[in-house]
């Protein structure tokens, strides 16, 4: 896989993860753990992101 092509995974990966987090935020009785997880998740995949794109 090319780096451009793995960049663009990753950046599917934040937008669906955000979009996730959105949607768990606006349920009623929202799981506050889950949506720490997947924040945490978040900005892993937005590090990666910059390493990719910096180096």
């Amino acid at each position: 896989m090319s780096e451009s092509a793995r960049v663009e995974e990753l950046r599917k990966k934040h937008a669906s993860l955000s979009a996730k987090v959105e949607e768990i935020q606006a349920a009623p009785g929202s799981d506050d753990l889950e949506i720490v997880e997947l924040k945490k998740q978040k900005l892993r995949i937005k590090e990666e992101i910059t390493r990719l794109t910096t180096a």
